[in-house]
């Protein structure tokens, strides 16, 4: 028999660093306006830092200025709270970031609604949420506007095709079926879940799969038809390392195009962040 083709690989890493160098390029043709990024960092968990670390690297590279607010894992809600509530009124501060999740002792409920939509460029509060329901401008979160980003810039259909998502929080799932819904991208979007029946075959009727349980592997061949498009959102930690919720090679074979795990959809959250902090000075009239 003929070997299967290899599949399209959607790469993250290179399409984060175009989103970069495409954002610097507009900041410069602005004026270089002074937009800044805040991240609020509660505590000592190492993956946290990193992030951060992460997002405040390529924000200087794209020419956000950023500050990053650091408490100690003993705050109290209180001082939590007062310390967004300034970096909201602040009128310098163009996008801010609550870094999740926060110590267990704090209201992450209490301390997200103190941010205003127009600043919330992790698109996380009810406000962004609403917006992006009712289709009015707003803030979307950042890791499936990145799944949007991959899918347009490696021209994969989505007007008529159906999309499958497998997991439904308000983080990943539910969002990106409003995104792939909307007028513009026009796919059918199904969201699958811990309880939905016949999973592998209802995966198989879907030109798209995205895969975003944090369930390690659990998209297999069974779950992938000729020439489908896998994304891969879900993390797992496990003792070989890092992995997705797509099992890669199971797949390979099958697919037409796949993300990688890691450098697929990690990055382009990373790059959407900064999109969405141009898009709320926008919002705030800072840039035109």
């Amino acid at each position: 028999m003929p070997q299967a083709a290899e599949p399209l690989i959607l790469d993250g890493i290179a399409l984060r660093d175009l989103m970069v160098t495409r954002i610097g390029a507009r900041m410069a043709a602005a004026g270089n306006p002074k937009i800044c990024l805040a991240t609020v960092l509660v505590g000592d968990d190492a993956p946290s830092h990193t992030y951060v670390r992460n997002k405040h690297k390529f924000a200087a590279a794209a020419g956000l200025q950023s500050r990053n607010e650091v408490l100690p894992a003993t705050a109290p809600q209180r001082e939590v709270e007062d310390l967004v509530r300034q970096l909201a009124s602040d009128p310098t501060v163009h996008g801010i970031l609550v870094q999740q999740p926060l110590p267990p002792h704090l209201d992450n409920d209490a301390v997200l609604r103190l941010l205003p939509a127009e600043k919330d460029v992790d698109g996380l509060t009810t406000g962004s949420l609403g917006r992006l329901v009712r289709g009015e401008p707003g803030l979307v979160p950042c890791t499936p506007l990145g799944v949007l980003r991959l899918l347009e810039h490696y021209k994969i259909p989505t007007s008529g095709r159906h999309a499958v998502i497998v997991g439904r929080s308000t983080l990943v799932g539910t969002p990106l079926a409003i995104l792939l819904s909307r007028k513009g991208v026009d796919a059918t979007a199904t969201i699958a879940h811990s309880r939905t029946t016949n999973l592998a075959e209802l995966c198989r009727s879907a030109d798209i799969v995205v895969g975003a349980s944090g369930q390690a592997k659990m998209i297999g061949a069974e779950h992938c038809k000729p020439g489908a498009t896998l994304i891969d959102v879900g993390i797992s930690r496990t003792e070989s390392g890092i992995v997705g919720d797509i099992d890669f090679e199971a797949v390979k074979g099958i697919a037409g195009a796949v993300t990688p795990m890691p450098g697929g959809t990690g990055p382009m959250t990373i790059a959407c962040l900064l999109e969405n902090t141009l898009s709320a000075a926008a919002l705030q009239g800072t840039l035109t």
